[in-house]
Protein backbone atom coordinates (compact mmCIF):
# COMPACT_ATOMS: atom_id res chain seq x y z
CA UNK A 1 0.00 0.00 0.00
CA UNK A 2 1.27 3.27 -0.80
CA UNK A 3 1.07 5.90 1.77
CA UNK A 4 2.35 9.78 2.10
CA UNK A 5 5.89 10.20 3.21
CA UNK A 6 5.30 13.76 4.63
CA UNK A 7 4.01 17.26 4.36
CA UNK A 8 6.23 18.38 0.74
CA UNK A 9 4.27 21.97 1.27
CA UNK A 10 1.98 24.18 2.51
CA UNK A 11 0.27 26.60 0.57
CA UNK A 12 -1.77 29.35 1.31
CA UNK A 13 -3.28 32.68 0.00
CA UNK A 14 -2.24 36.02 1.23
CA UNK A 15 -3.13 39.76 0.43
CA UNK A 16 0.45 40.41 0.70
CA UNK A 17 2.32 37.02 0.12
CA UNK A 18 5.88 38.63 -0.01
CA UNK A 19 4.91 40.33 3.66
CA UNK A 20 3.78 37.19 4.55
CA UNK A 21 7.16 35.31 3.56
CA UNK A 22 9.16 38.12 6.06
CA UNK A 23 7.17 37.47 8.59
CA UNK A 24 7.43 33.57 8.85
CA UNK A 25 11.42 34.31 7.87
CA UNK A 26 11.92 37.08 10.32
CA UNK A 27 9.28 35.48 12.86
CA UNK A 28 10.12 32.15 13.26
CA UNK A 29 13.66 31.64 11.61
CA UNK A 30 12.33 29.95 8.59
CA UNK A 31 15.52 29.95 6.49
CA UNK A 32 13.68 29.65 2.95
CA UNK A 33 15.27 29.82 -0.30
CA UNK A 34 13.96 31.44 -3.04
CA UNK A 35 11.27 29.33 -3.43
CA UNK A 36 10.31 28.77 0.15
CA UNK A 37 12.04 25.32 0.49
CA UNK A 38 13.69 24.30 3.64
CA UNK A 39 15.49 21.02 4.94
CA UNK A 40 13.89 19.17 7.89
CA UNK A 41 15.21 15.65 8.96
CA UNK A 42 11.66 14.39 7.27
CA UNK A 43 12.43 15.54 4.13
CA UNK A 44 12.16 18.95 1.81
CA UNK A 45 9.30 20.91 2.49
CA UNK A 46 7.77 24.16 0.60
CA UNK A 47 6.52 27.01 2.16
CA UNK A 48 4.69 29.49 -0.66
CA UNK A 49 2.19 32.16 -0.68
CA UNK A 50 -0.38 32.68 -3.11
CA UNK A 51 -2.09 35.71 -4.32
CA UNK A 52 -5.43 36.11 -2.92
CA UNK A 53 -6.99 35.46 -6.34
CA UNK A 54 -5.20 32.68 -6.96
CA UNK A 55 -7.17 29.51 -8.40
CA UNK A 56 -3.96 27.01 -7.78
CA UNK A 57 -5.13 25.87 -4.59
CA UNK A 58 -8.75 25.46 -5.91
CA UNK A 59 -11.81 26.88 -5.21
CA UNK A 60 -11.47 30.47 -3.60
CA UNK A 61 -12.86 29.62 -0.28
CA UNK A 62 -10.23 27.25 0.28
CA UNK A 63 -7.53 29.51 2.02
CA UNK A 64 -4.97 26.29 1.97
CA UNK A 65 -3.52 23.35 0.24
CA UNK A 66 -1.95 20.47 1.82
CA UNK A 67 1.39 19.15 -0.10
CA UNK A 68 2.26 15.56 0.70
CA UNK A 69 5.73 13.94 -0.38
CA UNK A 70 5.27 10.62 -2.13
CA UNK A 71 8.07 7.93 -3.43
CA UNK A 72 5.46 6.75 -6.62
CA UNK A 73 3.43 9.51 -7.50
CA UNK A 74 1.59 7.12 -9.89
CA UNK A 75 0.99 4.29 -8.03
CA UNK A 76 -0.53 7.02 -5.38
CA UNK A 77 -3.20 7.95 -7.56
CA UNK A 78 -3.84 4.77 -9.09
CA UNK A 79 -4.51 3.49 -5.26
CA UNK A 80 -6.71 6.29 -5.03
CA UNK A 81 -8.51 6.20 -8.38
CA UNK A 82 -9.42 2.60 -6.90
CA UNK A 83 -10.69 3.92 -3.70
CA UNK A 84 -13.43 6.17 -5.94
CA UNK A 85 -11.49 9.09 -4.64
CA UNK A 86 -11.66 12.36 -7.05
CA UNK A 87 -8.62 12.52 -8.70
CA UNK A 88 -7.57 15.09 -11.11
CA UNK A 89 -6.29 13.81 -14.47
CA UNK A 90 -3.92 16.43 -14.44
CA UNK A 91 -0.05 15.75 -13.92
CA UNK A 92 2.66 18.49 -13.77
CA UNK A 93 6.28 17.69 -14.03
CA UNK A 94 8.63 20.68 -12.78
CA UNK A 95 12.46 20.43 -14.16
CA UNK A 96 14.30 20.32 -10.99
CA UNK A 97 11.77 19.95 -8.85
CA UNK A 98 9.34 16.67 -9.01
CA UNK A 99 6.02 15.79 -10.47
CA UNK A 100 2.63 16.54 -9.05
CA UNK A 101 -0.85 15.39 -8.86
CA UNK A 102 -4.08 16.10 -7.13
CA UNK A 103 -7.03 14.63 -5.54
CA UNK A 104 -10.29 16.39 -3.67
CA UNK A 105 -11.01 15.31 -0.14
CA UNK A 106 -14.66 14.30 0.69
CA UNK A 107 -15.00 18.17 2.09
CA UNK A 108 -13.88 19.25 -1.17
CA UNK A 109 -10.11 20.60 -0.24
CA UNK A 110 -7.83 20.30 -2.86
CA UNK A 111 -4.61 18.57 -1.95
CA UNK A 112 -1.14 18.04 -3.96
CA UNK A 113 0.59 15.14 -3.92
CA UNK A 114 4.41 15.50 -4.85
CA UNK A 115 7.49 12.92 -5.95
CA UNK A 116 10.35 14.90 -5.49
CA UNK A 117 13.15 14.64 -8.35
Amino acid sequence: MERVQGIGGYFLRAVDPGALIAWYRDSLGLDMDEYGQWSQSAGPTVFAAFESDSDYLGVRTQQTMLNFRVADLDAMLAQLRGAGANVSEETQDMEGVGRFGWVTDPEGNRIELWQPE
